[in-house]
């Protein structure tokens, strides 16, 4: 630690009923880390496992982890308790199933220091899948958070995909942490945009990475920085890849309005044009892309019940 008591970096795993294979395969890559152990912590939130975390023997913790309950279910609400607990002047934010190369958290902090006008960033996802994927789930892989690229790219557009930070390895300086914080303890973020017990919401990352554009800072990927994500069979169904789809558009379509960009209902042509290209797509591409469209739906029902209030 520094001579105040504080990690240079602090890690920040949430988790929520999690596979015990890859969790401690997360563990690992985590003990494996160069940089020194006095410069950073681990802050496990056990966001309502059954059985709890700390009672699981199987599981190799570190001996120094730092092992929180909270007992609001929902990924932003553990973000949000790992955000409180931390210490570290650097958050990174790491699911139960991502494997870190160990450099990942060295090159993080060369990062910070070097790139300064970053205050989001994160870097390559490469997937390790339980089972041979099918090939037609391939052009859907952006939405499992797999990313893989060659160079380094940033911009201070918090809406811009091309270079938009992931949650998986989710960098952030503590002054954007602490704006996200605020956004939510002053009652400025309205809905809840991540997930919570089954449901697929995923916009909360995107949200408290576009906090660093809020003040003044960029967000970026970074090629250098490299983990492996563990994804298991089951997630390349149909089925998952539907409900990821409209959970993704519906919780896309909240954060635009959050952010203050129009979220309106289609025109009746869109949708005619929306139904054609659905049928034009077959199947199982039309059923995933009729699901998005769902999710998008259901996110303008919601906001106007908000507005008619």
């Amino acid at each position: 630690m520094t001579t105040a008591n504080r990690a240079t970096l602090s890690v920040i795993l949430c988790s929520h009923n999690p596979r015990v294979e890859y969790l401690n395969r997360t563990l690992r890559g985590l003990a494996s880390q160069t940089l020194d152990r006095g410069e950073w912590e681990l802050i496990v939130v056990d966001n309502k496992s059954d059985p709890a975390l700390s009672s699981m023997s199987e599981l190799d913790w570190p001996p120094s982890a730092k092992i929180i309950a909270e007992e609001k279910l929902g990924l932003t609400a553990a973000r949000l308790r790992g955000i409180r607990e931390a210490s570290g002047e650097l958050l990174v934010f790491v699911d139960d199933d991502n494997v870190l190369d160990p450099g990942f958290l060295t090159e993080a902090s060369r990062v910070a220091q070097h790139q300064t006008f970053l205050g989001a960033w994160s870097g390559q996802c490469l997937p390790e899948f339980e089972q041979e994927p099918p090939e037609w789930t391939r052009q859907y892989w952006g939405n499992l958070v797999i990313r893989q690229f060659e160079r380094d790219i940033w911009s201070n557009l918090p809406r811009l995909a091309d270079s938009m930070p992931c949650g998986a390895g989710l960098i952030v300086r503590r002054e954007v942490a602490l704006h996200y914080l605020e956004l939510h303890q002053s009652g400025r973020r309205r809905f809840v945009l991540d997930r919570m017990g089954d449901s697929l919401g995923s916009g909360g990352d995107n949200d408290l990475a576009g906090c660093a554009c809020d003040i003044g800072l960029g967000v970026g990927l970074v090629a250098s920085l490299k983990l492996t994500h563990l994804i298991p069979g089951d997630r390349l169904t149909l089925d998952y890849l539907s409900r990821l789809a409209e959970g993704i558009h519906f919780s896309s379509a909240l954060l635009d309005w959050e952010r203050g960009l129009p979220v309106n209902r289609r025109s009746r042509p869109r949708q005619i044009a929306d139904f054609i290209r659905v049928i034009r797509a077959g199947n199982p591409h039309g059923t995933i892309l009729r699901a998005a469209f769902r999710g998008r739906a259901k996110a303008v029902d919601l906001l106007e019940q908000q507005e008619s209030r």
